[in-house]
């Protein structure tokens, strides 16, 4: 699987933090290279793993961690729930990001909130969620093709077919994966949504399965806007509230504890 540099903005203060960092990460099978600046704050790790483990890692050596750029390339994001998305039960939550490479598109999220078992993954024609995810259009089918699973042929597979995501049995779903045909620009400004029931990737029997693999009601959405890539997110103190990029974490996290047990921060100063 082709792998992404990925910059987090870690509060270190010292050489022996720079160490504790390099400690939790060195170990971590899956990553190719660490780059730690003390001056610059920054980490810059290449890895194959979705970026919330990353984080994890990062912050289990006590450090406090936001990512700050996701690949050398094009890059986007997706924010379920919260105040930039839409959850029909207002506990689900989760960030997808998308980052170009030659091999295609990566994609790595973390959803929290569901339900244990797949649900299906699917970018949507239209960036309106003024009514929820009712208002965001069909899928992304720019082909006028018949729906399909990620792996199928263009001809058999809607552009916005992204397959399943499996939340584990407290309900969080963590993937990584790369998605042929999907290139940057052509998705921002369109929508992200997740299903209650499994895609049946076109090959079930129900009339819908054409159509949007009989994946049930729409769960959560968000807007993909376009994000940051590495070394494109100088900013230190959030535009939206004057916070410092720590206390705007924080402030987030606490939001999202008393609300869900949502991991890290959707605030859209912080996750850029």
């Amino acid at each position: 699987m082709s792998s992404a540099k990925i910059e987090f903005a870690v509060n270190m203060t010292c050489q022996k933090c720079v160490d504790a960092v390099q400690n939790s990460l060195a170990s971590v099978k899956g990553i190719e290279n660490i780059d730690i600046s003390l001056e610059k704050g920054n980490v810059v790790v290449q890895t194959n793993l979705p970026y919330s483990v990353i984080q994890e890692k990062i912050e289990q050596s006590g450090r406090k961690a936001i990512l700050k750029g996701y690949g050398n390339s094009l890059s986007a994001v997706a924010m379920l729930g919260g105040n930039s998305g839409y959850s029909v039960s207002n506990k689900i939550m989760g960030v997808i990001r998308f980052a170009e490479t030659p091999d295609g598109c990566i994609i790595d999220g973390t959803v929290d909130g569901l339900k244990p078992g797949k649900h299906g993954i699917h970018i949507h024609e239209c960036g309106d969620i003024s009514e929820g995810c009712n208002s965001v259009g069909e899928h992304f089918n720019p082909n006028n093709t018949i729906h399909g699973g990620p792996d199928d042929d263009v001809n058999k597979r809607h552009i916005g077919d992204l397959g399943n995501i499996t939340a584990n049995e407290v309900g969080r779903a963590t993937f990584r994966r790369i998605v042929t045909l999907i290139k940057i620009p052509d998705i921002i400004g369109r929508s992200l949504v997740i299903t209650e029931s499994p895609d049946d990737l076109g090959k079930g029997d129900a009339p819908s399965s054409k159509i949007d693999g009989n994946s049930g009601n729409r769960l959560a959405c968000g807007i993909i806007a376009r994000s940051s890539g590495l070394f494109q997110n100088a900013k230190k103190i959030c535009a939206c509230d004057g916070l410092t990029l720590w206390d705007e974490r924080d402030k987030a996290l606490l939001e999202k504890q008393e609300s869900s047990n949502y991991f890290g921060s959707s605030n859209a100063c912080t996750v850029s």
